[in-house]
């Protein structure tokens, strides 16, 4: 049993008999009245988000995860293949377990899979990913104005803002955590 002040992002908790990740657990303590911690969830069975709000004394059932290194093959009928690099076994993962993170997947990427009982439950890509982008408008002189930017479509179909200088062809570094513009690469 966990309490609810120790919760940090990543952690897997069993909340309403689901199994959930903590993507944010945020402690406030107004000035007048008790503290709180605003939690923000994913369910992994059904890949909803949800916040709540619980007391820090509240406790939750922290269930062991594994994480490792894997490398993104290729995508098929059966979903997306990676495959361990040390035991060079291959796995198929389904779109909805690795989410958004899909935009990020290029061939041969290595991403982070976290296990728990043998089943993959979450990947995550890495923390910056070069894109190509494959259309975006052009950006005129005179439109400038401290940080204008526009949208640019990527090599994986993901939608983000850039700056009004980069243009198609261009490839850029990406944020993934944040889906933002870093720097041209």
């Amino acid at each position: 049993m966990t309490k609810a002040i120790l919760l940090r992002p990543g952690a897997v908790i069993t909340y309403n008999g689901q199994r959930c990740e903590v993507l944010e657990a945020k402690h406030h303590k107004p000035g007048k009245g008790g503290a709180f911690i605003r939690l923000k969830v994913k369910n992994l069975h059904t890949g909803s988000i949800f916040s709540e709000t619980i007391r820090p004394e509240d406790t939750f059932d922290e269930i062991f995860t594994e994480q490792k290194p894997m490398q993104y093959l290729y995508k098929d009928d059966l979903g997306y293949c990676f495959m361990d690099e040390s035991t060079y076994e291959q796995i198929h993962v389904s779109e909805k377990t690795i989410g958004d993170g899909i935009y990020y997947l290029k061939e041969n990427m290595i991403v982070t899979a976290k296990f728990c009982s043998g089943e993959v439950i979450t990947i995550t890509p890495p923390i910056h990913v070069v894109l190509e982008i494959i259309e975006t408008e052009p950006g005129f002189r005179g439109d400038t104005v401290s940080g204008a930017t526009k949208p640019a479509t990527l090599e994986t179909g993901k939608i983000i803002k850039v700056p009004l200088f980069v243009e198609k062809g261009d490839h850029i570094k990406i944020d993934t955590r944040k889906d933002e513009y870093v720097e041209r690469a």
